[in-house]
């Protein structure tokens, strides 16, 4: 599986469970850290971890699993790494505190809208 595709997959797993202000980020031209970053905003605390559980969950079926996880103690921000794609699921409220739309806007937004129905 290509990091696009990784990218992709967490994305829509995000999408099917509610996630808001979805956006993949492809960082690979601006960064050495990842190729993209996958950002995601939950409702709520709960929903938070809802959604970092989630997409665990259904990427270690495939079996991929996250070489790092931070956040889940706070959940308000729950960082998943796989390596080449970095998965951030945040309250609103963190969200805009990090503001990673900001300090990531050199990097290429992918078009969701044909790959997630």
């Amino acid at each position: 599986m290509t990091s696009l595709e990784l990218a992709v997959q967490a994305a829509k797993i995000l999408d099917s469970k509610k996630a808001k202000n979805l956006k993949v980020i492809g960082i690979r031209d601006v960064s050495i850290l990842a190729d993209y970053f996958v950002l995601a905003t939950g409702t709520s605390s709960t929903h938070v971890k809802s959604l970092a559980d989630e997409t665990e969950f259904q990427l270690g079926e495939s079996g991929l699993n996250p070489g790092h996880k931070e956040g889940y103690r706070s959940n308000s921000w729950v960082l998943l790494d796989y390596g080449n794609v970095v998965v951030h699921v945040f309250t609103e409220e963190s969200r805009n505190f990090y503001d990673l739309d900001r300090l990531w806007q050199d990097g290429e937004i992918v078009d969701l809208s044909k790959m997630i129905e």
